[in-house]
């Protein structure tokens, strides 16, 4: 017994100093260097804003001050993408989005709300399927549509139609 107690506590200290050793010193200062690089790239990062309850009432619609009637509060055209993390279609959609808010910067803004999060932002709109998307132009009522095509290439020239068509009222 005393031959098995002390290869045992050997690992054990082994292990504990390499958690809460030089190594832990060492992963909090990588931390703060990615923490910085991430901070620096987020200045020229133009991909789609996730919006919390209070960042939509703010950057696209006040139902609270205007629940009756459609104010557009927002300084560019936008597209709503309402999400959760554990749908497959929403995770097809994710990356085509985040391409077209960097092709589109300075036109249109792309917003993403996870309804998992944001239930009554969800229940406002009447999420019913998701993925839905809300696009919302500067002037006259939002579209809301939801799904996407059969595959990548089709659901991302569907939405450059939509975008064109209802947010930046090209002639298609």
């Amino acid at each position: 017994m005393k031959k098995l107690i002390i290869p045992v506590l050997t690992v054990l200290l082994i292990g504990i100093h390499g958690c809460g050793g030089p190594s832990t010193a060492r992963n909090k200062m990588d931390n703060e260097v990615t923490t910085a690089r991430d901070m620096e790239m987020s200045k020229e990062y133009k991909g789609a804003i996730h919006l919390t309850k209070q960042d939509f009432l703010h950057k696209v619609m006040n139902y609270e001050e205007n629940p009756e009637n459609w104010v557009f509060r927002g300084k560019l055209p936008c597209l709503v993408d309402f999400y959760a993390d554990w749908c497959a279609p929403c995770r097809t959609t994710s990356p085509i989005l985040e391409e077209l808010a960097r092709e589109y910067h300075g036109k249109i803004h792309i917003y993403k709300v996870d309804t998992e999060k944001e239930r009554e932002l969800a229940a406002v709109f009447g999420i019913q399927s998701i993925p839905s998307f809300l696009f919302c132009p500067m002037k006259g009522n939002p579209v809301m549509t939801s799904g996407i095509a059969r595959t990548p290439e089709e659901t991302e020239q569907m939405f450059r139609e939509q975008i064109e068509k209802i947010l930046l009222k090209s002639k298609s």
